[in-house]
């Protein structure tokens, strides 16, 4: 009798049998086991939640009083006929790899994750696993990161020439995970960084839970931008060209993505400077995590699937697409409010 898989993709996202329960299911289930708490991993609706201890705060403020339990990294948990744990993915704070364990089988759920050390997330942790479900946001082997530090200092200097000459540095990032990256990375004594609500509120909450991040002033209605020359303006990219964005007077705009690494980006998004930098794994980082596992059935989603998995294909994997309602790092840029 053949044994059905440890998990199965269904129309409400991706669901464990044995256990009756969905692993960032995107259509309201009983039971919810969260890898991060991005809104197109975290949705709303659901019964019960399950996440880590680290990504609760988050996912309490945008979605507010849930039922809500927590683990930490490493512990395990029986639920029904499976065992299930959470480990570091690296992707932001508080992000997870789901290992699920049936009958001796392993199954793990990737989420979103991302191979190097930021300084704030917990850092990527291989899994052995029978099967493997990874994203591929940048399936393509043009994408491959420079070291952070590299970006730190084009990223600084960018902000002191445009404090030299007068203008606003508008630098734009989504609000959970890239900001408080972002932030860490920054040369407070360039001048004061300033914050849009949605970044505000996330940092603030990660502020709160223990992450050292550096002092920032929200910008509500009677902030008077003249009162802070030479800052740093940090907000969601959609907000870049708005109404709002506009009171700070001559600016020098920046993205910080992944996408940046792609020619004409930039300019589609009406922007001065680009920066790459991604919480994505880049291509070296997605095979480095998909051969470590030691699966020969990986499950790709949300992002290159067809050329991703032709090429696991054609080095000897057993590699499938799992369609998804997941967005990668475009749906989580396009987080303006909590």
């Amino acid at each position: 009798m053949t044994r059905p898989p440890v998990l199965d993709f269904t129309d409400r996202g991706i669901r464990c049998p044995a256990g009756d329960f969905h692993i960032d299911p995107w259509r309201p289930v009983d039971r919810a086991v969260i890898t991060h708490a991005h809104a197109d991993h975290a949705r709303p609706g659901h019964r019960r939640y399950l996440c880590t201890d680290g990504t609760a705060p988050v996912l309490r403020h945008r979605l507010g009083d849930v039922a809500l339990e927590t683990m930490r990294y490493g512990e395990e948990r029986r639920i029904g006929d499976a065992v299930v744990s959470f480990h570091p993915a690296g992707h932001v704070p508080g992000s997870a790899q789901i290992r699920v364990e049936v009958a001796g089988e392993v199954w793990v759920v990737s989420g979103d994750y991302k191979i190097a050390a930021d300084g704030l997330s917990e850092p990527f942790e291989p899994l052995r696993a029978h099967a493997f479900v990874s994203e591929c946001t940048f399936g393509l082997p043009v994408f491959r990161w420079a070291p952070q530090d590299e970006v730190a200092g084009a990223l600084n200097h960018w902000w002191a020439g445009a404090a030299r000459d007068g203008r606003t540095a508008m630098l734009g990032a989504y609000a959970l995970g890239k900001a408080q990256r972002l932030l860490s990375m920054l040369d407070t004594g360039i001048g004061p960084i300033l914050t849009h609500g949605a970044v505000e509120g996330v940092t603030d909450v990660l502020r709160q839970a223990g992450l050292p991040l550096p002092e920032t002033r929200q910008v509500t209605p009677e902030l008077d931008p003249k009162d802070f020359p030479g800052a740093l303006v940090l907000a969601p990219p959609a907000a870049l060209g708005s109404t709002w964005a506009r009171r700070f007077g001559p600016a020098s705009t920046a993205v910080a993505s992944g996408w940046m690494g792609l020619r004409g980006v930039r300019r589609r998004r009406g922007v001065d400077r680009g920066f790459v930098l991604s919480d994505h794994a880049d291509w070296e980082g997605l095979l480095w995590a998909i051969r470590g596992t030691g699966a020969e059935k990986i499950f790709v989603t949300h992002g290159y699937t067809e050329i991703f998995s032709r090429w696991l294909s054609a080095e000897g994997f057993d590699a499938r697409i799992v369609p998804t309602q997941f967005g990668g790092e475009a749906e989580d840029e396009a987080e303006v409010a909590p």
